[in-house]
């Protein structure tokens, strides 16, 4: 089983391609449910954002990913791939952990990708498709970005989405003050560019969103005023500045609006800032004087530019992620390690009791002093043999060396370490044995005697080499005392 992560960023693709693989929030439960459904995949998670769309999945095979691309969106691979970006296990592992330290964000240190990366996850859990290794590895991804939020300083820079928007506006002005703000879609991003440009100057502010009532929620926060959305095109040429994040699959502005925002405002000049992905404004509102338009892209560009003095903290938060991929990377060989462990002890341990069943008509008249023996004999023996590969097993484990794990599975022709069902006592034995725990394992590797052993098979079998050398073994062992 493997940990894949398959999509497209900001840097790998613009946004017109990013907006065809685009999945809005009522439709990524159903889009995670088509994921788990794919061929290979165990578990899966999307997380779609404005800069990127992820897959990552727990998979079998290869191809999952693209496979379940080109069927949801019906796109042909050719258009796909010279953009996609795939990465497995230590390097699946290491990516995920950046995304949700936000340390591969457009604007890093950005605290939105945090609360995007826990949304996904909680909807790949609400359809069942987070189980064990999507588990440990979100929770590992959570505990990475609140050191890094903590104990770094990547995030008090003022560079973000919200601070891009007010310079771009400033430039635009040259002052915000007494400008009017209109904000279309109740979105968070949106929210707080609001914010920061009201805080810069800015009076007023329009709010509108298909479902009113957030728009009456979030103007009221503002001490604005809420537009029904169809009277959108009615109001616009009011605002100075339009903040654009809806979930809408189609433009809302067109370049004609424009000309009929700018007519209507005698040619005041509009500033719309499009976050959405898809894009709410038509690129060729651009071409209409007066309108100026900036996307996410655009923002990217600006931002980039303002980002030198996060160069420091950007370096130690890297540095944390790379330790923990090292420990997620450890802790997963030394977890590995017990299945292969109790694999090793069950396969011997069923060796050892078939060969006693295969003696056991010359082992039926040993005393139970005997038959003492004769356990002690064949577990002594079968741990003698164990500890070797044992040894090799927790050292390969200690040293992160995965294919030398891998290897002696192979040789003792183990099952998959999931198909492993092994009995209690077993378990408890190998987890203690890889912990070095000694008096657990002598108390966890207490099996069925041989009496034991004996006394549920009933029908005998014709001795064999094996019960020969068995049988003188019997034979050397001390007679019963006699009791009055």
């Amino acid at each position: 089983m493997s940990i894949v992560i398959l999509g497209v960023n900001h840097r790998t693709a613009p946004v017109e391609v990013r907006e065809q693989l685009a999945i809005g929030a009522s439709r990524l439960a159903e889009a995670t449910s088509r994921l788990l459904g794919t061929r290979g995949v165990r578990e899966g998670m999307i997380l779609s954002t404005c800069n990127r769309v992820e897959l990552l999945t727990s998979q079998e095979g290869d191809g999952a990913g693209m496979q379940f691309l080109e069927e949801y969106f019906d796109l042909p691979a050719a258009l796909l791939e010279p953009h996609l970006y795939e990465y497995r296990e230590r390097e699946a592992v290491r990516h995920v952990f950046r995304v949700a330290a936000s340390l591969d964000s457009m604007v890093v240190g950005e605290p939105q990708i945090l609360g995007q990366v826990k949304e996904s996850y909680s909807v790949a859990r609400s359809v069942g498709a987070v189980q064990s290794n999507l588990e440990r590895l979100m929770q590992c991804a959570f505990t990475v970005a609140k050191r890094v939020r903590t104990e770094t300083q990547i995030g008090s820079s003022s560079v973000s989405i919200a601070s891009v928007a007010v310079e771009l506006a400033q430039k635009i002005f040259g002052s915000l003050a007494g400008k009017t703000v209109f904000l279309v879609g109740a979105g968070k991003m949106s929210e707080l560019a609001a914010r920061h440009l009201l805080a810069h100057g800015a009076t007023s502010i329009f709010v509108t969103n298909r479902t009113h009532d957030r728009a009456v929620r979030l103007a009221g926060a503002f001490n604005g005023q809420a537009i029904p959305f169809e009277e959108l095109h009615k109001v616009a040429d009011q605002a100075d500045i339009i903040i654009t994040s809806t979930g809408s699959p189609h433009v809302i502005f067109r370049r004609e609006h424009g000309q009929q925002f700018l007519q209507r405002r005698r040619n005041r000049p509009m500033f719309f800032i499009d976050i959405a992905v898809p894009r709410d404004v038509d690129p060729d509102m651009n071409r209409v004087d007066g309108a100026f338009l900036y996307d996410i892209d655009d923002l990217q560009t600006v931002a980039g530019a303002n980002m030198a003095d996060r160069g420091l903290e950007a370096a130690q938060a890297e540095e944390i992620v790379a330790r923990e991929v090292e420990r997620y990377h450890q802790r997963g060989l030394a977890l590995d390690a017990v299945p292969t462990i109790v694999g090793l002890q069950r396969q011997t341990e069923q060796m050892r009791q078939m060969e006693l069943r295969r003696a056991q008509s010359r082992l039926l008249s040993l005393t139970a002093e005997q038959q003492a023996a004769v356990e002690a004999l064949t577990r002594g023996l079968m741990n003698k043999f164990l500890h070797l590969p044992m040894q090799a097993v927790k050292n390969a484990a200690k040293s992160g060396d995965a294919a030398t794990v891998e290897a002696i599975r192979s040789a003792f022709d183990l099952a998959a370490p999931e198909a492993i069902a092994a009995p209690g006592d077993l378990e408890a034995r190998a987890q203690a044995d890889a912990e070095g725990d000694s008096a657990t394992m002598e108390a966890a590797g207490e099996a069925p005697s041989t009496a034991a052993v004996l006394g549920r098979v009933a029908a005998s079998r014709v001795a064999s080499p094996e019960d020969a050398a068995l049988e003188a073994v019997a034979a050397e062992a001390p007679p019963a005392r006699k009791t009055r």
